[in-house]
């Protein structure tokens, strides 16, 4: 089977509502470090994609998602910078997949599919930020981007430890 990666347009965001929370409650409750604790609330994921899927129509947040069969497997968003200083760079946010479709190549191609987006749109600068020691370090580093500094005490794990997030950024060429 194929795995399609594709830009979420605005007018089909409720249609995928359902699965972005399934896939948003799922990384959580594997520990991943995307701003909340487990167990997450279906009322709170539903919330946070609410918001996600206002912002699309003003085409600040771009929401990139990997399907197969319809199923959504995996989503990574990026956030354009709109300040007049800052319109060269956007933020990487929340990169997820399934825990029943890692270790695919699909957190991989979404990245490689969000930076091509940010070309599209101009961007140059690309940041994003993940749990110091996480899997996902291997992976940006993979992709070439590098790690500006780590930020102590940043982020609370389900423990109830804080723990430090790295901050990396690539440059497009």
């Amino acid at each position: 089977m194929t795995t399609d990666i594709r830009l979420l347009p605005a007018q089909e965001f409720s249609l995928h509502l359902a699965s972005l929370v399934e896939l948003l409650q799922d990384a959580v409750d594997a520990e991943a470090s995307v701003g909340f604790l487990p167990p997450l609330a279906t009322d709170e994921a539903l919330e946070y994609w609410n918001g996600i899927g206002a912002a699309l129509p003003a085409g600040q947040v771009l929401l990139l998602v990997a399907e197969e069969n319809g199923a959504v497997l995996g989503t990574v968003q990026l956030h354009l910078a709109t300040k007049a200083n800052g319109l060269h760079r956007a933020e990487v946010s929340k990169l997820l997949v399934h825990r029943k479709a890692q270790r695919q190549g699909i957190g991989r191609r979404l990245m490689q599919a969000v930076e091509q987006l940010a070309r599209e749109h101009k961007r140059s600068t690309l940041v994003l930020d993940t749990l110091q020691g996480a899997g996902s370090e291997l992976l940006y580093q993979g992709l070439g981007y590098t790690a500006a500094g780590a930020i102590p005490a940043f982020a609370r794990v389900p423990s109830g430890a804080l723990q430090p997030t790295v901050v990396y950024y690539k440059l497009l060429a």
